[in-house]
């Protein structure tokens, strides 16, 4: 008699969110489907996922959010092994990207099970990979102020909140430095391998996490500026439409602050630099994804219309071909 494929799964036993708690839940009701692995820290779980990988398991699943699946991903880089992922964090945005169930346990096993494999770039940021996007100056300056507790009580609001707070302070100047010698000037850089930001802001909408390039924004302004400004940016169709930004991509650039600043990649807190260097890692990614985009993943593209929307109205040749 042929039994079902067991899995090991990597997870974070100390989360204590209702998200947390659910997943928890589905892990025990589905425990015969997998090799269950509690982890003490990412460096456990990268180093758990690099020992699963070379001793030639086909696939790896990470439970957890952007953060998890971040180290699970350090350790199967360059490997075989491909990665499965059960979205139980605050954004997922990686899931979200790759049209996974985010917010469905049991859809997004049935994505693991389809066993369809994606094959994606990584980067790196002062070596430390990352699959989705890094950033240096105020959106890590978020991350680094917001604490478990507050994620633990009020979810995505508190990084709402955090910003505020740093909205007040003024940052330091820094420089993007590109290998064709382009320099640009700002106050905050994003980089992203994918187009989306947050779960469901597509900050980068010339992003592929296929084509070995990474698309980044530097933001010229600081303060309450620079949400008006990015919020003028996305109604009119990209946040690099607006004035006091600017978007480009590049294989591989360097970012020099006048001061240390934090940095984080997808999600988590990297730490504080002066200076930062990104590259494409001469690994990939082997990642369980579904062929095509399931029906929840649509969400972002509608928003993707609403923001052009404006854009089609003020542009005559645009209606006119409509």
């Amino acid at each position: 008699m042929a039994f079902p494929p067991r899995y090991p799964l990597l997870f974070n036993p100390k989360a204590r969110s209702q998200r947390g708690q659910r997943t928890f839940r589905f892990l025990m009701e589905h425990s015969n489907r997998f090799y269950l692995c509690a982890t003490n820290s990412s460096d456990e779980a990268r180093d758990l996922a690099s020992r699963f990988a070379a001793e030639g398991e086909p696939v790896v699943i990470a439970a957890g959010g952007d953060g998890t699946l971040n180290a699970v991903v350090s350790g199967l880089a360059g490997s075989q092994t491909a990665l499965g992922v059960l979205p139980a964090g605050t954004m997922n945005v990686f899931a979200r990207e790759l049209g996974i169930p985010y917010d469905n346990l049991l859809k997004a096993f049935e994505v693991i099970e389809r066993g369809h494999v994606r094959e994606i770039d990584l980067f790196e940021a002062n070596r430390a990979p990352f699959m989705q996007m890094a950033g240096v100056g105020f959106d890590a300056m978020v991350i680094e102020e917001t604490t478990w507790e507050t994620k633990k009580m009020l979810g995505p609001l508190a990084y709402l909140l955090s910003a505020v707070k740093v909205l007040g302070e003024k940052p330091p100047r820094m420089e993007v430095i590109c290998r064709d010698g382009r320099r640009v000037e700002g106050v905050a850089v994003l980089a992203g391998n994918g187009s989306l930001y947050g779960g469901q802001f597509r900050l980068f909408r010339m992003a592929d996490n296929q084509d070995s390039m990474l698309d980044v924004l530097v933001f010229k302004e600081a303060g309450y500026k620079l949400v008006l400004d990015s919020l003028k940016g996305l109604a009119l169709g990209g946040v690099d439409l607006a004035a006091s930004t600017e978007y480009f991509q590049s294989e591989d650039f360097t970012v020099i602050a006048e001061r240390e600043v934090p940095v984080q990649v997808d999600g988590e807190l990297l730490g504080r630099a002066r200076k930062v260097c990104f590259s494409e890692s001469p690994r990939r990614l082997r990642v369980l994804a579904p062929e095509d985009p399931l029906p929840g993943s649509r969400f972002v593209e509608v928003m993707k219309a609403m923001m052009l929307w404006p854009k089609r109205i003020a542009d005559p040749a645009t209606k006119a071909g409509a």
